[in-house]
C-alpha cells in the first residue's frame, strides 16, 4: 500500500457566504474561512467585542438602566482629553487589554442619555 500525495496548485475557489449570500473567492492560504466571507467575519468579531465591552461595563446604561439593544449602547469618555482611541472599531482592532484600559475611562450610556450629556455641555 503506497502513500498518495496530492499537490494543490491553486488554493482558491469561488464560493458563497452562508450569512450574506455574497459570492467571494475562498483562498485558504490568505486565511479565508470556507463558509463565511471576510466582511461577515469582521462584523461578527466586532459584535462579539462590543458585547464583551458592554458586559465589562455592567451591561446597561449607567444613567437610566436601558439594556435592550446593543446598537443603542455607547461608550462616553468622561474626560475627552484622556481619550487614546475611540471604541467604535471602525479602524484596526485593539487588544482586549488596551480596550479595558480605554473602557475604564468611559461610562456606558444609551444613545438618548449620551445625546443629553453632550447637549448639556
Amino acid at each position: 500500500m503506497g502513500v498518495h500525495v496530492v499537490l494543490i496548485l491553486n488554493n482558491s475557489m469561488n464560493t458563497t457566504c452562508t450569512r450574506c449570500n455574497k459570492k467571494y473567492e475562498y483562498n485558504r492560504t490568505n486565511g479565508h474561512r470556507k463558509t463565511i466571507c471576510n466582511s461577515c467575519n469582521v462584523t461578527a468579531f466586532r459584535q462579539r467585542r462590543k458585547q464583551k465591552c458592554i458586559d465589562y461595563k455592567g451591561g446597561k446604561c449607567e444613567k437610566c438602566g436601558y439594556n435592550k439593544c446593543n446598537a443603542a449602547l455607547q461608550f462616553h469618555h468622561k474626560d475627552p482629553d484622556k481619550k487614546d482611541f475611540a471604541l467604535s472599531w471602525n479602524g484596526r482592532p485593539h487588544s482586549w487589554e488596551k480596550c479595558k484600559i480605554e473602557l475604564d475611562k468611559c461610562i456606558l450610556l444609551c444613545a438618548n442619555c449620551h445625546s443629553e450629556v453632550h447637549y448639556m455641555k
